[in-house]
């Protein structure tokens, strides 16, 4: 904080109280800065310094297609500090309800669709390779290290070959969208004249349709009612124009959803385990309640259903 200080106080920004805003699962950190009526937002990636290059080019990608992504006003990169239009500490899931469900959500598929018309070209390409690489975070992580559970070499090669499956039937819907990667209402922030704006963006890559729908709509912090849930995702398949039926887009989802909440099980466990961070822990039974209820639904999943029902939490 004393750098930060130490810059701003050779900037226009001198005369600003400075204090803590929040921080986030990776080691960024953010303060707000306040004079009177003015307020802006210090991200601190000092200790990421190379996440500022993604994160200011991905915000000229979305500030073009008419995303609300905090504007950048002044940059450090070399010491890993930006000063960023102040969105508002308001979170979309502070105000869900569920008689504001709908409008709030309609909303948040509109961002979704700005955001898929966003350049994508030059973004990471989430391939067969980094599906399954980030599953792979649940056996090492979760299975083995947070639940401490026994896994025989014939569960560990089922484990193996259904996170193929996974991952191969995820990259059977289109493909070569921008993905957010993590769209989720602690990232979408609620301005007072009613806007949304989009926040922890950084990590985008070129993926599936599907991608930001699941992590909106299977959000990890929220549970939506399941008839909620379909209704908008099949309004979202009606105006993306997605030529497939019902069964089928609800399978891309439903798969998409496996892909992302069997990595976020090893994710959060990773937190707690390597990096010392608690918070996530209170998660992971919608987590893995997610998880059990789409692996339940199909038949090529059932065997993977059976060996995470013998997961206890602790």
């Amino acid at each position: 904080m004393q750098e930060i200080r130490r810059w701003l106080d050779e900037t226009s920004f001198k005369s600003f109280s400075m204090e803590v805003a929040s921080e986030d699962a990776s080691f960024r950190r953010y303060f707000r800065l306040k004079k009177g009526d003015e307020h802006y937002i210090v991200m601190d990636a000092s200790l990421e310094k190379s996440s500022l290059a993604p994160f200011v080019g991905v915000t000229e990608r979305l500030l073009a297609v008419g995303v609300h992504a905090p504007r950048i006003l002044m940059a450090n990169l070399e010491a890993g500090f930006l000063v960023l239009e102040d969105l508002g500490s308001v979170q979309l899931l502070d105000i869900l309800q569920e008689k504001n469900y709908l409008n709030f959500y309609s909303l948040a598929l509109e961002e979704i669709l700005k955001m898929q018309q966003a350049e994508a070209s030059g973004l990471p390409l989430y391939d067969k390779a980094f599906l399954t690489f980030e599953m792979e975070l649940m056996q090492t992580w979760f299975l083995e290290q947070y639940v401490a559970l026994d896994l025989s070499s014939e569960d560990q090669e089922l484990v193996r070959a259904s996170l193929s499956m996974i991952s191969d039937v995820v990259l059977e819907q289109p493909q070569g969208y921008f993905v957010h990667r993590d769209f989720h209402s602690r990232n979408i922030m609620v301005r007072e004249d009613g806007v949304l704006g989009v926040i922890d963006y950084q990590d985008a890559m070129r993926g599936s349709i599907t991608y930001d729908l699941v992590s909106l709509l299977r959000d990890l912090y929220i549970e939506l009612p399941t008839p909620l849930v379909e209704q908008l995702l099949l309004a979202f398949r009606d105006i993306v124009a997605a030529d497939v039926d019902d069964a089928t887009f609800i399978r891309w989802f439903d798969f998409m959803g496996l892909q992302r909440h069997i990595k976020v099980l090893g994710i959060f466990a990773r937190l707690y385990l390597r990096d010392g961070k608690d918070g996530y822990l209170k998660d992971l039974p919608l987590t893995l309640k997610y998880t059990l209820e789409v692996s339940a639904k199909y038949p090529e999943t059932q065997a993977l259903h059976e060996l995470l029902m013998r997961v206890e939490l602790p």
